[in-house]
């Protein structure tokens, strides 16, 4: 499993960094199939993409992206806590994306989490198994995620019963230790079949969760994500890494 780990100096480069590596990883896809599917979680993630795609949105061809949740909570599409609404607001609603090639969860189903996990694993096949050709797991292009201090990612969470689930693309959980307690989220076998996986962290409150994950190799949730097939990168920023000790980080030249 190759492992990047990249630090930069601020928030502005990591994302101009993070625009030129989704570029290179969109043309590779479009060479291989006549589309970019890419899954993204929430927080500070989506803002921080529409810092570097929103600056030249001019390269990407829009119209061959699909873009999925890597989690999501099970709220209206329009409430303050969902990882859509999020993603929306900071760069979805300026890119022309074709609204059918978006995918969020089913809101009429918002109150009922086994059949929208179920609904969302639906999506995933339409695009995923197509002309119903049979699909062990679906193969991302990218798969963009955060973390938490506990080190969850997407919605798996430390201790939870869901680290072990792995014959489900999409499963849920009502009993999140974070709010919103109910939530969809993607399965390891979905996240450690993608071509690339990116985590995007920053900030000097990462600290003690990188220094666990990266320094200790402890398998916390984020720690257990690695790439079957693909190529884990680590988007982070000097504060972030500072107190790092035995992890190699690479420090690109700034664009």
């Amino acid at each position: 499993m190759p492992r990047t780990v990249y630090a930069f100096p601020s928030t502005e480069t990591l994302a101009a960094n993070l625009r030129d590596q989704l570029l290179r990883a969109q043309d590779e896809a479009l060479a291989k199939h006549d589309r970019f599917t890419v899954a993204l979680s929430g927080g500070s993630l989506p803002q921080t993409l529409a810092q570097g795609l929103l600056a030249h949105p001019e390269s990407f061809q829009w119209d061959k992206w699909h873009i999925f949740y890597a989690d999501e909570r099970c709220v209206p599409l329009d409430h303050a806590d969902s990882n859509h609404r999020l993603a929306r607001e900071a760069f979805l609603d300026r890119v022309p994306i074709p609204t059918s090639q978006i995918h969020p969860i089913n809101p009429d189903l918002v109150d009922q989490p086994a059949a929208a996990a179920e609904d969302y694993q639906h999506q995933l096949m339409r695009v995923f198994a197509l002309k119903g050709a049979a699909v062990r797991f679906p193969v991302f292009d990218v798969i963009l995620l955060g973390m938490g201090p506990d080190g969850h990612t997407c919605s798996l969470f430390p201790n939870h019963p869901l680290l072990d689930e792995d014959e489900k693309w999409v499963s849920y959980l009502t009993d999140s230790p974070k709010p919103p307690p109910t939530r969809i989220t993607l399965t390891y076998p979905v996240v450690n079949h993608a071509h690339t996986v990116i985590f995007v962290a920053t900030g000097a409150s990462k600290q003690p969760v990188l220094e666990r994950i990266l320094d200790r190799n402890e398998p916390l949730p984020a720690g257990r994500v690695n790439p079957i097939h693909g190529h884990l990168y680590w988007y982070l920023d000097d504060a972030a890494t500072a107190t790092l000790t035995q992890t190699t980080i690479d420090r690109p030249s700034v664009i």
